[in-house]
């Protein structure tokens, strides 16, 4: 049994909870851009600039970005305490997977609001 717990939520049901709440957003985020892509004007590079332009988007984009990065951690950190047994290998592991997840929410906030 593991004995140190670094999750998102507090608990089992919290971590159930936003699971399906960041799946929510994905997929009204999905059919955002599914609804602009099939009904919207014809693709130029203009037309997506300003697309991107809008604040609600961007907005948007960001909270699909940041509840891919909840769902990911929350989805790796159950496989890594149910498969890496090692506290040292799985905190290192963790560590890392934490970093790189760091990494995109700062390359996707610097895509999303230009730098």
């Amino acid at each position: 049994m593991v004995g140190n717990v670094s999750t998102v939520g507090r608990n089992g049901i919290h971590d159930f909870i936003l699971i399906r709440a960041t799946a929510l957003i994905l997929t009204l985020y999905t059919f955002y851009m599914v609804g602009f892509f099939a009904f919207g004007p014809e693709l130029t590079f203009e037309t997506w600039s300003a697309f991107f332009g809008q604040l609600n988007t961007r907005v948007f984009t960001l909270l699909a970005l940041l509840s891919i990065l909840v769902h990911a951690w929350i989805g790796l950190w159950q496989v890594l305490t149910d498969y890496i047994k090692p506290a040292a290998l799985r905190a290192g592991l963790q560590f890392g997977v934490v970093a790189v997840l760091l990494v995109y929410l700062f390359s996707g906030f610097l895509i999303v609001w230009g730098a």
